[in-house]
């Protein structure tokens, strides 16, 4: 008899690929990833497609470029017959469980109009089973277990304000007002645990999106003082005028995205280096928090015998500049707002246990990959490559040399601040970046300028766009750019050809 296939799919939001590995990992205690990376693969490369969260939650689970799927802003609809990862994992016997959220924003063309769904941008993905409803702008189960459970809970609004102790002046990382055992993190992992304990031996596919650490930046005791500020190291940046000064870009993305935006209650904050540090060490703490409740799924898998009926899958849908380059949040152009830990654990390939693949990978990978793993067709309209090749510990010989990632700063109902300082219409308020094995090249619409770095030189704090020398460089970047879209525009009708005995499908491939 074969075994079960189960799949567990967590994404934590907003979590930097520096605090699993690289810079920030040394001031950060996440031992439970860090174990798993021991068992299973790790990306060190990989890329969201896009920013922020709802879009680049789109590309994550439909496997698409932003340019292909077009839901590329918080509150922009995505196609109600787009395939997903969902949608697909049902056609081979799958009810995909959604613990948390997908940021998705509805087709207007399939609702009556006033429906409630058309109301929120925040509502579950076609094709998934909202198990627990755990959406940052809702959060009612979460809500209504506080309040059960003897809490006098304040106004939704002021539910992410630090608390102070009686008598004290505010501090931005005084506590949370519910405990560890009952924050949101808590309450998730626990519906998760208590769901699994009684369905039984049918494989599963359970997805699982915790929200921290996004802002606002509040921890409940001891994850809010977990790490000592004066420990944490600064951020890497200029001065605000001369970070701003870079390109036209950047002066609304300093402008608009400031430290006091990832704290609630405290909007005279000043961005002096103890608060700076604060902010850091507090973003540190909930990602140990995350981490360890992933402990916890990981040893209850294991203690069930499950773990090695599993496919898992441990990615982020996004980054965090965290103060980086004067930017806080993820809408910019630099690595950080893009590079994510992808980890992997195939039950199947042992022999890649423990790897690291420093070859680029995208998020647009994972829903192929995991659809791969259930012995699913991966639709036509995926742009992504599975990556059970490296899990087996092998290379494509065609693999990809260069990463894409795209970003849309405009809003066509409510102009955003660099419509208004750079006078642009919201389809002209667009970046495409294409990361090389030397050269980042960071395209602009509307004639802005680009950007060109070289991680053999300054990296990112030097760009050389401008250099007469790199002018060769450039044009070949710039044409490598548009190959690349040329290349992945959509596809989900164009490998059919009709013909007299009806549509044929071919590869894309193809090509004698």
């Amino acid at each position: 008899m074969s075994r079960r296939r189960n799949v567990l799919f967590i994404t934590i939001d907003q979590l930097r690929a520096d605090t699993v590995f690289g810079d920030l990992a040394a001031h950060v205690d996440m031992p439970n990833l860090r174990a798993l990376m021991e068992d299973a693969v790790t990306f060190t490369r990989h890329y969201s497609v896009t920013n922020p969260c709802g879009p680049s939650r789109a590309s994550l689970l439909t496997g698409q470029y932003a340019m292909n799927h077009r839901s590329i802003r918080n509150g922009t609809p995505l196609r109600h017959d787009a395939p997903n990862i969902a949608t697909e994992a049902r056609k081979k016997g799958y009810m995909p469980m959604l613990f948390g959220y997908t940021d998705t924003a509805q087709d207007p063309r399939a609702y009556p109009a006033g429906d409630p769904a058309l109301t929120t941008y925040e509502m579950p993905m076609n094709g998934f089973h909202e198990a627990v409803e755990m959406r940052f702008e809702e959060s009612f189960p979460w809500r209504a277990d506080l309040a059960a459970k003897g809490y006098d809970c304040p106004d939704y609004a002021d539910f992410y304000k630090p608390v102070a102790a009686k008598g004290a002046a505010p501090r931005i990382d005084d506590p949370a007002f519910y405990s560890a055992e009952d924050s949101d993190t808590a309450f998730l992992t626990n519906a998760f645990l208590r769901d699994r304990a009684v369905r039984g031996d049918a494989p599963w596919f359970s997805h699982i999106t915790y929200i921290r650490p996004h802002p606002p930046l509040v921890a409940p005791a001891p994850y809010n003082r977990m790490y000592d500020p004066a420990g944490v190291p600064m951020p890497e940046r200029l001065s605000r005028g001369d970070e701003a000064a870079i390109h036209p870009f950047f002066g609304p993305a300093v402008d608009n995205y400031q430290a006091k935006n990832t704290v609630s209650g405290f909007s005279d904050l000043p961005e002096d280096d103890l608060t700076i540090r604060t902010l850091r060490a507090l973003y540190l703490g909930l990602a140990t928090e995350v981490d360890a409740h992933i402990g916890r799924i990981l040893k209850a898998l294991k203690d069930s015998g499950q773990y090695n009926d599993t496919l898992i899958v441990i990615s982020a849908d996004h980054g965090e500049m965290l103060g980086d380059r004067q930017a806080w949040g993820k809408m910019s152009c630099y690595d950080a707002a893009y590079h994510t830990p992808l980890i992997i654990r195939d039950p199947d390939a042992p022999a890649g246990f423990g790897h690291r693949v420093t070859h680029p990978s995208e998020a647009v990978d994972i829903a192929p990959t995991i659809l791969r793993w259930i012995g699913q067709e991966v639709p036509a309209s995926m742009n992504g490559r599975v990556l059970q090749p490296f899990l087996h510990g092998k290379t494509p010989a065609d693999w990809r040399t260069h990463s894409y990632s795209e970003l849309d700063f405009g809003d066509p109902v409510s102009p955003t601040l660099w419509q208004r300082q750079l006078n642009l219409p919201a389809h002209l308020c667009n970046l495409a970046i294409l990361r090389g094995p030397r050269y980042t090249l960071v395209h602009f619409n509307a004639g802005l300028p680009p950007l060109l770095f070289d991680r053999a030189g300054d990296g990112e704090w030097t760009n050389i766009a401008t250099d007469a020398d790199a002018a060769p460089i450039l044009l070949e970047m710039t044409q490598r750019l548009l190959n690349h879209r040329m290349a992945h525009a959509d596809s989900t009708l164009s490998n059919i050809m009709i013909t007299a005995d009806g549509p044929v499908t071919g590869t894309r491939e193809s090509c004698a």
